[in-house]
């Protein structure tokens, strides 16, 4: 059984293979700031964000994973994926410039900001029209109240914060900074796995064959 990660996203690819399995990677070819804004015109008001991070997740998945039923050879599963961070009503995706990453962090020490992570998994198989099983998960967290602003400069320096969502992460450079999480962990570094297993499953899929 193969896996497919519709996604060029490194944390992503680190949690599956530190969960043991080893997917072949394709980069959706989505627009998302076109899919949002359409999505929001639709409306007539921007999504929440738990909606959104689900569109995006689907768009890009259901992009990879009928690319790859019309090359016909792929059987096994594509995930897609999405996240973005919301704070005190207003949505962090990601900064990309060191003065945005350095005045979302001065808002977020000794604050706690909801994860919310979208999900999507298509079963494809050989002359059979993909299906599909998605669902959000989210994570709240909470960061130190005596990060200083030296050390704000220190990690904005680094680099690290500029193209993650929310401008932090749990894994890495980030984590010292982060007090607490509730919920699952690996929300927070990009994609829950815990929620991947179960939509696998129902999707008739057994997580453990998946395995490398």
């Amino acid at each position: 059984m193969r896996v497919c990660l519709a996604s060029t996203s490194p944390a992503r690819l680190m949690l599956l293979r530190q969960a043991g399995i080893e997917p072949l990677t394709l980069s959706p070819d989505v627009d998302e700031d076109a899919v949002a804004a359409a999505a929001a015109a639709g409306r007539g008001a921007d999504l929440p964000p738990a909606d959104l991070v689900l569109l995006l997740a689907r768009a890009k998945a259901a992009d990879v994973a009928h690319r790859l039923a019309a090359d016909g050879s792929f059987d096994g599963i594509v995930i897609g994926g999405d996240s973005m961070f919301a704070l005190d009503g207003r949505v962090y995706g990601k900064p990309y410039t060191a003065e945005e990453a350095t005045r979302r962090w001065r808002e977020m020490r000794g604050a706690t900001g909801i994860l919310h992570s979208g999900h999507s998994v298509f079963r494809v198989s050989p002359d059979t029209e993909p299906v599909e099983a998605t669902a959000t998960a989210e994570a709240a967290v909470t960061f130190a109240d005596d990060v200083t602003d030296a050390e704000i400069a220190a990690y904005v320096a680094s680099g690290e914060p500029l193209l993650v969502a929310g401008a932090f992460t749990v894994d890495s450079l980030g984590g010292a900074f982060i007090t607490r999480v509730e919920g699952d962990p690996s929300t927070v570094v990009g994609m829950s796995l815990s929620t991947v297993r179960r939509l696998a499953g129902d999707l008739g899929v057994r997580w453990t064959d998946l395995w490398s």
